[in-house]
Formats: C-alpha cells, structure tokens, sequence
C-alpha cells in the first residue's frame, strides 16, 4: 500500500484539491485491463471501475465546430457500455469510442490510467448504476500501474456523474 503521492502528479493535486486521502496501490505491472486491475488487487472484476472517454455527435452540448463531444463512461469492470443508451442519455445522433489523442487531450491522462476524476476538462459524466452494487470499487489513479479504492457513491459524487443504466444486457 502507497500513498497518494505514488498517484499521477494530475490527479495527485485533484486528490489535495478535494481534500480526499486515498489509499493509492502501484503495481510494478500495468493494469491496462479491468482483468488485469483485479487480479493485481484481489477483487472480482466488477468492483474495478472503467472510465472510459466516448465522443458524441449532434448532442445538445455539441460543439459549433461540428466536432465531437468528450464523454466520460464510468462502468464497473466485467460489463460492456451499451452506445445505444449512451446515446440516448446524451440526445445525440452518434456515439464513438474515442481516440487516444482526445482521450489525453481530454484527461491530461492515457488509455489504462484514465481516473474517475481530476481531469484537465469537464465533461459529462455518466456513472453506470451497477456500479452502487459494491461497498468499495477500485479505479485507476492516473497511470496504468495505480488505483485506488473509494466507495461508489463517493466516486460518482466527486466525478460529477448522474447514474444512469448504460450497461449492455445480454440475454
């Protein structure tokens, strides 16, 4: 166990701007994957939150240049982002996956270490309701090879989230 100052130098100050102590572990591995996060702390894969940066298009909020929107997906790690509710929970016409450029551009962070919270913009966050299922989830701490344990309701409320259904359901 380490310390928040073992966390992202980004996401270490959102962590002193909020006066939030976290309990922040690093692997000397990265945990790019969900599998790999909860392998590496000993939970199952549902209590490791992905957050996950998707684009929108023709949304209320979209910007006049005609680009895309940045959204942030919080979802807990053994269920998939169904595009289809994303999309109607935004209004908009289309929703992609986005890049690894705007992923950055957006975060200040990479694909695999993207956190909950403690970005360099705001976005729209929606949190998946599956998610408030666990008395403690893990999430990343800015880098690949970090997270950090917070209980649910408090992860949405510091990322900004509304909680929505947005999981994909298989039959």
């Amino acid at each position: 166990m380490s310390t928040s100052a073992d966390a992202h130098p980004l996401f270490a100050a959102a962590l002193r701007e909020l006066g939030l102590e976290v309990a922040v572990r690093r692997f000397p591995d990265a945990t790019r994957t969900a599998a790999q996060a909860a392998a590496a702390v000993g939970c199952e894969p549902a209590e490791i939150v992905k957050s996950l940066i998707f684009e929108a298009w023709g949304s209320p909020h979209a910007s006049s240049s005609g680009g895309g929107v940045p959204v942030l997906v919080l979802m807990d790690g053994a269920s998939r982002v169904d595009l289809d509710k994303v999309r109607s929970e935004l209004g908009a016409q289309h929703v992609g996956r986005a890049d690894a450029d705007l992923v950055r551009e957006t975060t200040g962070y990479a694909i695999g270490g993207v956190p909950p919270f403690g970005h360099r913009t705001r976005t729209t966050v929606l949190a998946d309701q599956g998610l408030l299922a666990h008395g403690t989830v893990w999430a990343a701490a800015g880098t690949p090879h970090t997270v950090f344990p917070l209980d649910p309701k408090s992860l949405i409320e510091h990322a900004g989230g509304r909680v929505v259904d947005v999981r994909e359901h298989t039959p």
